[in-house]
């Protein structure tokens, strides 16, 4: 797959690292048995933090080390400034003026669109509707193609490993509907299993709605096996992308599926706002979700006609400076290069997985990095006897910051027969070093449990 280069360059190699004087040692420990890997992409992390400002600090007299990049990631000036300049210099509504200030708006909203259409390789910007967040897109879809096309008896494949935005509504669809969900169960490596796919299809399936990569297993889903399965009975298939539009390459028409949604607050972008793409004859043939300005054609006192895809489906006033502050994080990202994004993280999260693999009494979910299509650069873990939340608490202690609960996937967490997991989660701007930094920490909050006899 091609990559994605946008306006911005790649980030210069010059950062010098926080100091990290403390009472305990935080250098890695002669006892180590993982060597950090040397390649052309391992030094990513180091040479773009300088571009990361919230990284330049401490916690409880610690540097920071920001692991919950799952849960949401931090923002590169570039991004910051892109919102910074939108409120000081051109804030005005969009699609609704014909002054200067309204233009401008409009212009970067809509070229904001564009970046996004480029950066998952969309047919057109046309394709691409701009929501809240990725839960609302799934959301629209199940309320407009679901509420219009599904009828009792009809079956939607999920999962057992779906994030609760991607089961809560299609549970509402089918209760309104009569449908009948489904679930993929897990294999031994805990990866989807696809055999137990191709069982659940028939006739009546008509939806295939699965996460592209895990949130907590870190899994990477077989796409085509899942389109070729939807395919042979006509149904649609529905991506949840949030765990690897930030992560790698993305081209939606090689995909083959019906749409995918996506966060932006995970790949760089500010909260409050996501994106749906669809192909466009199918956002064609879906019915408005929320009314209001900017969807519609003309209103009259008893009726309304409503305007084509995407705008149809953004309802009011829009989130523009987020918009803008997407497009600006599609074009950082794009400036560095997908592929290599993709290649640094497969090294740090190998290096993670094995770093907690090499310590007593700690069990990782999910499938290793050696599986055929890897896995995310993340960690789910427990350490035998002690609660996820208190490895976190005491982590965060030491300038740690990962997280802990059900990760919005309780029933993946009731079939692994566990009540939470700690998960650490990388991103690009993450070191070696920091990974180190963590696990030292780990041993240390494992050996203070020890000496509590809490183990």
């Amino acid at each position: 797959m091609d990559t994605i280069r946008g306006a911005a360059g790649p980030p210069s190699c010059s950062w010098t690292p926080p100091s990290q004087s403390s009472s305990r040692s935080w250098r890695r420990r002669a006892a180590s048995v993982v060597e950090a890997p040397s390649s052309s992409v391992s030094g990513l992390g180091a040479a773009i933090r300088k571009d990361v400002p919230i990284l330049e600090q401490s916690i409880n007299g610690r540097p920071l080390v920001y692991l919950d990049n799952a849960a949401t990631s931090q923002k590169p000036l570039a991004v910051i400034q892109a919102m910074d300049d939108y409120y000081r210099h051109y804030n005005s509504n969009v699609h609704r003026g014909v002054h200067t200030l309204s233009a401008k708006a409009t212009t970067a909203y809509e070229e904001a669109r564009g970046k996004v259409a480029r950066f998952v390789g969309a047919a057109s910007d046309r394709e691409i509707v701009f929501t809240r967040n990725a839960s609302e897109a799934i959301n629209l879809v199940a309320m407009t193609w679901g509420m219009d096309n599904l009828k009792p008896g009809d079956e939607i494949i999920l999962s057992v490993a779906e994030h609760h935005s991607n089961l809560v509504p299609w549970q509402l669809v089918a209760q309104k509907t009569g449908a009948v969900l489904k679930h993929v169960r897990l294999t031994d490596s805990q990866e989807l299993d696809m055999q137990h796919l191709r069982e659940l299809v028939a006739p009546s399936t008509k939806l295939i709605s699965l996460v592209h990569v895990s949130n907590m297993l870190g899994a990477v889903l077989d796409v085509e096996a899942v389109v070729d399965a939807a395919r042979s009975v006509g149904a649609k298939v529905l991506l949840d992308a949030c765990q690897s539009v930030p992560h790698m390459a993305i081209d939606v028409r090689a995909l083959g599926v019906d749409w995918i949604v996506a966060s932006g607050h995970k790949a760089m972008a500010p909260t409050g706002i996501g994106f749906l793409w669809g192909r466009y004859e199918l956002l064609e043939t879906m019915p408005p979700w929320m009314g209001g300005g900017e969807m519609i054609q003309d209103v009259f006192l008893d009726h309304s006609t409503y305007a084509a895809p995407p705008a149809r489906f953004e309802a009011g006033t829009p989130s523009i400076a987020e918009a803008i502050g997407l497009g600006a994080a599609c074009d950082y990202l794009a400036g560095i290069g997908m592929e290599q994004v993709h290649a640094y993280e497969q090294e740090i999260g190998g290096y993670l997985y094995e770093r907690l693999a090499a310590l007593d009494k700690v069990t990782i979910y999910g499938p290793p990095p050696s599986a055929k299509r890897g896995r995310a650069s993340l960690a789910s873990f427990n350490v035998g006897g002690l609660h996820a939340t208190d490895v976190s608490t005491l982590l965060d202690t030491a300038g740690v910051a990962v997280r802990s609960g059900h990760h919005c996937t309780q029933p993946l967490h009731r079939h692994l027969g566990i009540p939470a997991s700690a998960r650490a989660s990388c991103y690009i701007y993450n070191t070696f070093q920091e990974v180190d930094l963590f696990i030292d920490a780990l041993k240390e909050t494992i050996d203070f449990f020890g000496e509590m006899g809490m183990e």
